[in-house]
């Protein structure tokens, strides 16, 4: 018999919500030694993804000469207050603008080798797992490959 979602799940996620700063999820992707974490709103539901790549994108010398321009295109030749500079600083933009959506999720009864199908097929390296509408764990790539060397014949579909 198969192993399922349920068998292979992380099932203590740490999340976050949509009005976190970056700076904040910054900290907690390397807090924890992870490299990305659900998005969910107050009911526990996932609305989005964020990842390391995901917070690297804003940092980025394109981004940041764009932002450039557009501050000052909206300065029109004088200061702006710095406040309004400080706020939208990258440190403080909400996860929410930066989250991807929608998120690939699977249930905690999908059997593993279609869990391994979703990853590969969306290019993604992790899936949440919903139950009625809310998170309940995760599978990573991690999470496959671990439970593949313990035991290759419980991963595999039978023919």
């Amino acid at each position: 018999m198969s192993l399922t979602a349920a068998d292979i799940m992380t099932k203590s996620v740490l999340t976050a919500k949509p009005d976190d700063t970056v700076a904040a999820v910054a900290r907690l992707l390397s807090e924890h030694d992870i490299s990305a974490v659900p998005v969910c709103d107050s009911r526990g539901a996932v609305i989005g993804m964020v990842s390391e790549g995901d917070l690297l994108t804003p940092v980025g010398a394109e981004s940041t000469a764009r932002r450039s321009r557009w501050l000052t295109i909206l300065a029109e030749g004088t200061d702006l207050a710095s406040d309004f500079v400080h706020y939208i600083g990258i440190g403080n933009r909400r996860i929410g603008d930066l989250m991807v959506k929608p998120v690939i999720t699977a249930t905690a009864d999908t059997p593993v080798p279609q869990l391994a199908d979703m990853l590969v097929r969306h290019h993604i390296k992790r899936l949440p797992i919903v139950q009625d509408g809310r998170l309940v764990g995760i599978v990573s790539r991690a999470n496959l490959i671990r439970a593949f060397a313990r035991n290759p014949d419980a991963v595999v579909e039978p023919p």
